[in-house]
């Protein structure tokens, strides 16, 4: 899940459909009762049907942990006072070469690089919103300077913040899709 508003939904239609929901939380539903193996079928289909995902294996959890992280990170305009690698290591846990290595080849990308994507988004959210300006969004995403920031936007959507601004398209990504 990436928002409340999702957690709420799937939590009424496991409700509905016989699954007592204990809580949800980003990326995570735990369940009042554990399910038996004929109804382990029954819940992921409802949960595929809703467009989330169950994710059985270890490193799929721990790559789905990482993608949490760092979209809390963007949405909370959170600054960092380590290194992303650092702070990654320590709330997960692990080797930051280890958690690199898994991501780059789950995802396809690194977690660098999913990192700003999400940056991105947040700040095409920020723009469309239209209550703070470029330097306030920089600064907001932790960029080091609203020309950093600059550069890279462009460097990501072929825009610069200035002209995305101007054009009021919804151009924006859903962040389950970055």
């Amino acid at each position: 899940m990436v928002c409340s508003h999702c957690g709420e939904v799937l939590r009424e239609k496991l409700d509905q459909a016989g699954f007592p929901v204990k809580k949800v939380e980003l990326g995570e539903v735990t369940l009042q009762e554990p399910i038996d193996v004929g109804q382990e079928e029954g819940f992921t289909e409802l949960i595929r049907k809703h467009g989330f995902d169950v994710i059985n294996d270890q490193n799929s959890h721990l790559v789905e942990q990482i993608k949490q992280l760092i979209i809390q990170l963007a949405r909370t305009g959170r600054k960092l006072e380590s290194p992303l690698s650092d702070y990654l290591a320590k709330k997960l846990h692990k080797d930051y070469q280890q958690l690199s290595r898994l991501f780059s080849g789950v995802e396809g990308k690194s977690i660098e690089r999913y990192y700003i994507l999400q940056k991105i988004e947040r700040a095409k959210e920020l723009i469309v919103y239209g209550e703070q300006s470029l330097s306030e969004i920089a600064y907001d995403l932790g960029y080091s300077s609203q020309q950093h920031f600059s550069r890279q936007f462009k460097k990501e959507t072929g825009l610069s913040p200035s002209h995305f601004s101007e054009i009021k398209e919804n151009r924006r990504i859903s962040i389950d899709e970055v």
